[in-house]
């Protein structure tokens, strides 16, 4: 195997057949993938969630994950949060000639880590091999196909009473792009928190918690998130700002750049809305999981403020949360 990646590589030839069955089968192997059909033939008998997701992140290895470990996560966790469980997988490479063999190995080794967290497999794939110059190092597609295990997850369920919850710190994988992109040191670094979310999900679903709504708060951060339900369910949001669990270096980072963390994107955390007399019982479960173990209720759903999100401070003043706009931070994942 050369050291570094060649045109030929992608090329459908020889050089393809070893890339594929020296590396990808190394660390992807399963029957379906290894017939090598021009489509994988799946079985299920269940409603299934279904999305696809492309990762451009610059820098490709960054504290806490590289880009394979997010294409992972990422998609899986797009799954998830449709009460889904993770099943197939499709994973599609656009390569940069030149690439080092070394740097794709670590990739695909990290994918492959990512998806035993979860037993999703990926059934079927392509590779492509582009001039040098054309793309930026490496670029990854994935799409995911999950069989729905809670039905009636949505944006537009959201009553007036409804409690939110958020799992853990917000802003950690933004602000660790951003402090690494432009070499920001600070006195604590800085770790994306990608990963996985359906071990999570799984628990909430399995302690029988009515969950209204789900979502992984990527681009765009939290912010995006309330504003595009309080707009989805013609309803007000309340936030309580000190609810909200911030990491003392990620505020930090904030701070020194105007930021707010709340419009910082997330790789490993969930917001859930359950109906009043729910919250308890849901962060209980949040809280006993890795993955939660920083879970707050930060808000709930209110009447008035249609459409709009509202952030209130510990002495009872309120301010809008704006939604992001902009591109604040391109290529986070």
């Amino acid at each position: 195997m050369e050291n570094r990646i060649l045109l030929s590589h992608g090329g459908g030839g020889e050089e393809t057949q070893k890339l594929i069955k020296n590396l990808f089968f190394k660390y992807f192997s399963n029957p379906i993938l290894e017939k090598m059909e021009d489509a994988a033939v799946l079985n299920t008998n269940s409603k299934i969630a279904f999305t696809t997701d492309s990762f451009t992140i610059s820098p490709i290895f960054f504290k806490g994950g590289d880009i394979g470990k997010l294409s992972i996560a990422g998609t899986v966790n797009d799954i998830a949060m449709m009460g889904a469980k993770p099943r197939f997988l499709s994973c599609s490479f656009i390569i940069e000639e030149g690439f080092p063999f070394e740097d794709l190995e670590k990739i695909v080794k990290s994918m492959s880590e990512e998806m035993k967290k979860t037993e999703v497999k990926i059934v079927t794939g392509d590779t492509k091999v582009v001039p040098k110059g054309s793309v930026d190092k490496i670029f990854i597609n994935t799409t995911g196909i999950g069989e729905i295990i809670y039905d009636g997850i949505s944006a537009s369920n959201l009553e007036e009473g409804d409690i939110i919850l958020v799992s853990g710190s917000i802003g950690d994988h933004g602000a660790c792009i951003m402090a690494q992109r432009e070499d920001i040191e600070m006195e604590s670094e800085i770790s994306s928190d990608c990963a996985s979310l359906w071990p999570l999900v799984k628990d909430l679903i399995n302690s029988g918690v009515k969950i209204k709504a789900m979502r992984d708060p990527t681009r765009g951060g939290l912010s995006a998130v309330l504003n595009e339900w309080a707009n989805q369910s013609k309803i007000g949001i309340e936030i309580e700002e000190e609810k909200i669990p911030i990491k003392d270096e990620v505020q930090g980072l904030c701070e020194l750049l105007g930021l707010e963390a709340y419009t910082l994107a997330n790789e490993g955390k969930l917001v859930l809305v359950v109906p009043k007399g729910e919250e308890e019982k849901a962060l209980d479960i949040m809280l006993k999981s890795p993955l939660g173990k920083d879970s707050q209720i930060i808000g709930k759903v209110i009447s008035d403020y249609k459409g709009k999100v509202i952030l209130k401070s510990s002495y009872g003043t309120r301010r809008i949360m704006e939604p992001p706009a902009g591109e604040l931070l391109p290529r986070i994942c």
